[in-house]
């Protein structure tokens, strides 16, 4: 079973559409949003069981240039 998570990305001015281009050629997300606030992205995906998640997401997504920071979400439970 996989581990379902939501990630706010922050990226550096001007890069938020190339960075959104950038994760949709690497097709690990389910979901991906353009947000407003203190984040421009938010993605929704599912780490494979057998997978760290934070090295998983180190390894799969934080190497795209112009992501400055970013917020992950651990979810539990569906209700």
């Amino acid at each position: 079973m996989s581990t379902c998570v939501y990630v706010q990305i922050r990226c550096k001015p001007g890069t938020t559409y190339r960075v959104a281009e950038e994760i949709t050629l690497k097709e690990i997300h389910s979901e991906l949003y353009s947000t407003s606030g203190d984040y421009d992205l938010l993605m929704k995906l599912y780490i494979p069981s057998d997978e760290d998640v934070g090295k998983y997401i180190n390894d799969h997504l934080l190497d795209i240039e112009g992501i400055e920071r970013s917020l992950t979400t651990l979810t539990f439970k569906a209700f």
